[in-house]
């Protein structure tokens, strides 16, 4: 059985994570602040508040804020070209202004404020508690801080970089945002330090299954480096090659340790409670939930709230990702045959494209146990997205099943795509231990240079593809487009669904087709994306106003 981590909410942790721009005090009945920061419990009590942070499904309010002070969760997708939902996206559409206020800004300072409190009072301590522990929670604390910057830089871009505990008099309230590249050097850093303080993922074990390893600092850090090589390289600025080789290095040192490997179940069962647990090594960092009703962090109600409901639905741009089994894609493979039902479209594919979507006969929802077709009114593309869907969870509307955050696949997608960009080359042993590991449990022919050369792929476009179908549905896509530079490309197409299969969606729902009969979801004409505005995201006005050193990014 796994354990979970309890969140600890305490009067204290909640001073620890106001933001940089905002001083409160302590109420009165509060716990004092210096007889607190005494025992390994007291670090392990401050150090599960920060796990509150991590991403899992639906609405976070940050404790000690109201609900008009939250971000969602689980439905990113909608921002690319891989899903759509119930209505059009000012993300993805290019409709968005500059808001007065951002909770994805605040809450990654709010988290940044709560692991730099942390880390300047785990010392205090030391009398009662060795430093080997003393030094692991402060490299809990250093993990999250890192992961709070690479959030907010990935969003945008130079912030200001706070690495202390502030008070109402502190000059960095009004200090200019950093240079990115000061920020990317203070993660890895932070994430050097995790790495070599934290414990492996074996010494954790079951017991504390859930808390952050010394491979999860090691494979955030090659996430890390991945983007930002990437985006310096096809966006011409900063040093991609120190970036690429900081991510080769990360994710083999993964590899080497041999303390993860992928999932011996099913692609669908990873997403399951059969995949929770330390038993599956695939998994590194996972958003927990609980174990049972009568042992839990929280609730999520990811499938009913969202995937059934349609407010992400994949698009024919995705499926078309998917390869046939001989490996080519489907304009290529001569396996391939124009569909005349919708479970034509899985025949000789990709096993994990039968995993991510529902077809016929899937278990589906308690008023009606399989899955036929769903109903264009919600599903607006005719595809339906199954990861995480589940039929009990449906009845109950309380699902347990933890969001997996960093898994093991993505460390060999890293490593593959970093050696490629790095190097201009892979060879097909390097692909045998990343790309061809999971092209075989998707029943998938191998990739090897002579098979792309031969059949006219490239295996840079290749590599890519295998990353967007491995890690479908699970929000990646949007900053794949946005550190490739092909946003610009990608995003102002039109968004389409499935074939219009007549007689099994019926007419009763009003839909748009294309000139071949396929559903037209959203066209291009209402789509825009603007390269010299849009690859960085505006910094809310009120941040400005508060601090005007404080520039908005260009074109907001």
């Amino acid at each position: 059985m796994k354990s979970i981590i309890k969140p600890a909410f305490l009067a204290l942790a909640m001073m620890a994570v106001l933001p940089s721009c905002e001083v409160e005090r302590l109420p009165e009945t509060s716990v004092s602040d210096e007889t607190y920061w005494r025992t390994e419990s007291d670090l392990k009590t401050a150090a599960n508040y920060l796990y509150m942070y991590l991403p899992g499904f639906g609405t976070f309010t940050p404790p000690g804020y109201n609900s008009t002070f939250n971000v969602t969760y689980g439905t990113e997708d909608v921002w690319s070209d891989d899903a759509f939902g119930l209505a059009t996206n000012n993300i993805s559409d290019g409709s968005r202004l500059a808001p007065a206020t951002a909770t994805d800004y605040n809450t990654n300072y709010l988290l940044i404020r709560a692991a730099n409190n942390v880390i300047e009072k785990a010392p205090r301590a030391s009398a009662a508690t060795s430093a080997t522990i003393i030094d692991r929670y402060i490299a809990e604390a250093r993990f999250f801080r890192a992961w709070g910057y690479y959030a907010l830089v990935q969003r945008y871009g130079d912030v200001p970089l706070i690495l202390k505990t502030l008070d109402d008099t502190s000059a960095e309230l009004q200090a200019p945002a950093t240079p990115r590249a000061q920020i990317y050097d203070q993660i890895y850093q932070d994430l050097d330090y995790a790495a070599q303080k934290l414990p492996t993922a074996t010494a954790l074990g079951t017991a504390d299954y859930g808390r952050i390893s010394n491979t999860a600092a090691l494979a955030f850090k090659a996430r890390v480096a991945l983007f930002e090589g990437t985006r310096s390289k096809y966006h011409n600025y900063g040093e991609p090659t120190k970036h690429l080789k900081l991510a080769v290095d990360a994710a083999k040192a993964v590899i080497d340790s041999k303390q993860q490997d992928l999932f011996s179940g099913s692609y669908f069962d990873l997403f399951q409670l059969a995949g929770e647990g330390r038993q599956n090594r695939e998994n590194i960092i996972v958003k927990q939930y609980g174990v049972s009703s009568t042992d839990r962090v929280a609730t999520q109600n990811f499938f009913r709230s969202s995937l059934e409901t349609g407010n992400m639905n994949p698009t024919k741009s995705l499926t078309d990702s998917y390869l046939m089994k001989d490996g080519l894609p489907t304009a290529k493979s001569p396996l391939y045959k124009a569909p005349t039902k919708s479970t034509d479209v899985f025949v000789n594919r990709d096993t994990r494209m039968s995993d991510t979507f529902f077809k016929t006969g899937d278990a589906w929802i308690g008023t009606k146990l399989v899955f036929d077709i769903a109903p264009l009114v919600f599903n607006r593309t005719g595809f339906t997205f199954r990861k995480y869907s589940n039929l009990d969870d449906w009845v109950t509307t309380q699902s347990l099943i933890d969001r997996v955050l960093l898994r093991y696949a993505e460390v060999l997608l890293t490593y593959a795509e970093a050696t490629y960009e790095l190097n201009g080359t892979i060879s097909d042993v390097d692909l045998d231990l990343t790309i061809n590991r999971l092209r075989a449990r998707g029943g998938v022919a191998k990739l090897t240079n002579a098979f792309a050369t031969a059949n006219g792929l490239t295996v840079r476009d290749e590599i890519r593809r295998e990353r967007r179908v491995e890690l479908a549905q699970e929000g990646f896509r949007y900053w794949d487009l946005i550190r490739w530079k092909t946003a610009e490309i990608e995003l102002p197409k039109p968004v389409l669904g499935n074939y219009f299969f007549r007689t099994e969606y019926g007419t009763t729902t009003a839909v748009n087709l294309t000139s071949d009969n396929y559903i037209l979801v959203q066209d291009a004409s209402f789509r825009k994306f603007d390269p010299n505005r849009d690859y960085l995201w505006p910094l809310p006005i009120n941040e400005i106003a508060l601090n005007p050193t404080l520039k908005q990014n260009p074109g907001w």
